[in-house]
């Protein structure tokens, strides 16, 4: 075995192994269901063979009783195999028969057949006994029966496993519903309910789990809508006096102070119009202006633009249907964190529907990559010495609006371990291969080039 491999199966061990409810019930119900039929099948068998040892030792009874009469009225011992002090006679039934009492005894054999053994005393002081095998007859019936049992035994199980199938899948079923529900909640759809999507007749721990959810949901969706208000209040209230303050400081003398305020000055309404946006995008009412363009030029064109000293790489060119400011938005932001962030060179690559964006810099953050960008969260130290990571937050919502999606991943050296630096930073922008209608989105109409 490769070490890859190794690799991947103590991954795989480490994390758990991932089983489905309805074959873990299946699972349940056929190890319990296997349990009883094992537990019912010895206590059948036991009970079955002591009652037929009791009868062939009745039947043994009586006729030691038929042999004792013939033998003390006519001396003859020939009858069902009769003996006088037989040798052979085994030690508990002598000792019972020596205390002058009729007795019966059953003598086991290894994987045999037992032997069934009568002894009486008579009156001259010695033992008269027979024995005769198990009859075939009554083998042949513990025989049958055991097939029987084995038999029912594994139809107990089988019909256990279906059973539990049967129950499970439905479980399963409305646990797979709850679950695209609420991932579809958490995608933002807020029209979702998880209790209108598992439906059902049956009520059981699964409608108490939706309702919960949907609680939370609701919970969760108001504080938001309410921090995304006083958020959105907060910045349009400054908007004014930072805009005030930015024209005061255009009537400043010249010289170094007034650069600094300016510079200052113009970084704060740049973040006010950060987080005025953030909280337009968390509002989920901005709606994409759709139109046909052809990725690969539009990309080079608007690059060449925002900065020239990026190379754009076109592997293949597409035609998409999307709203190229928003594009153009998204491209300028993931640029500015790769300048900001990152190392030179920065390449774009168009191939398709697909646009990357890679710097050679240190990597995006562990916490990027695990939870994706957050506002006012710019990660390590390595990789966030300037910023309020608005730029990546504002770049996501804008690919939620085009129902695109953007992905982040780190380039990292053939080898190498999870503790080694990375090589760069990947930022993915993956474009829908249909129009996003189900944003809200619309189309906007080409006029001729006459009416232009």
């Amino acid at each position: 075995m490769s070490r890859g491999t190794m690799a991947s199966l103590r991954a795989k061990l480490a994390s758990g192994l991932r089983t489905g409810v309805r074959w873990k019930i299946s699972a349940a119900i056929a190890l319990v269901g296997a349990l009883v039929a094992v537990a019912l099948s010895l206590v059948v068998h036991n009970a079955a063979r002591v009652s037929m040892l009791d009868n062939a030792r009745d039947v043994q009874d009586e006729r030691i009783l038929y042999a004792q009469r013939i033998y003390e009225t006519s001396g003859r011992t020939g009858q069902f195999g009769m003996k006088i002090d037989d040798p052979e006679m085994p030690k508990d039934l002598l000792a019972k028969v020596l205390t002058g009492r009729r007795a019966t005894y059953v003598e086991d054999h290894e994987g045999g057949v037992p032997d069934i053994w009568a002894a009486v005393p008579l009156s001259d002081g010695h033992i008269l006994s027979l024995h005769t095998r198990f009859t075939d007859r009554s083998a042949t019936v513990m025989k049958d029966l055991d097939q029987a049992l084995v038999i029912g035994s594994i139809s107990v199980v089988f019909g256990g496993c279906a059973l539990g199938v049967l129950i499970g899948g439905q479980l399963s079923r409305r646990l797979r519903k709850a679950a695209t529900a609420a991932q579809e909640v958490a995608q933002g759809q807020t029209d979702v309910s998880v209790r209108d999507a598992i439906g059902g007749v049956v009520r059981d721990e699964t409608d108490d789990l939706a309702r919960s959810v949907d609680a939370m949901a609701d919970a969760l969706k108001q504080r938001l809508e309410a921090e995304r208000r006083v958020t959105a209040d907060i910045a349009h209230e400054l908007r004014t006096p930072v805009t005030g303050l930015l024209t005061a400081a255009e009537l400043l003398p010249p010289g170094r102070p007034t650069e600094l305020v300016r510079d200052r000055a113009q970084a704060m309404r740049t973040l006010v119009e950060d987080v005025l946006e953030v909280a337009r995008l968390d509002s989920a009412a901005e709606r994409a202006e759709l139109q046909d363009l052809m990725l690969g030029e539009f990309v080079t064109r608007r690059i060449a633009v925002l900065d020239s000293d990026v190379r754009v790489t076109v592997v293949h060119e597409s035609e998409v249907t999307t709203d190229p400011r928003r594009l153009e938005r998204i491209l300028g932001n993931l640029l500015a964190n790769a300048a900001k962030h990152g190392k030179p060179p920065v390449e774009v690559s168009v191939e398709g529907r697909v646009v990357r964006v890679r710097d050679h810099g240190p990597g995006f953050p562990a916490g990027l990559l695990d939870e994706g960008p957050s506002r006012f969260r710019t990660g390590s130290t390595d990789r966030a010495g300037v910023g309020h990571g608005l730029g990546l937050t504002i770049a996501a919502g804008q690919a939620r609006v085009l129902g695109a999606r953007l992905t982040f991943r780190n380039v990292t050296p053939a080898g190498a371990g999870p503790e080694d630096p990375a090589e760069g930073a990947v930022a993915v922008l993956w474009l829908p291969e249909h129009a996003p209608t189900n944003t809200g989105s619309f189309p906007i109409l080409q006029l001729p080039d006459k009416y232009k």
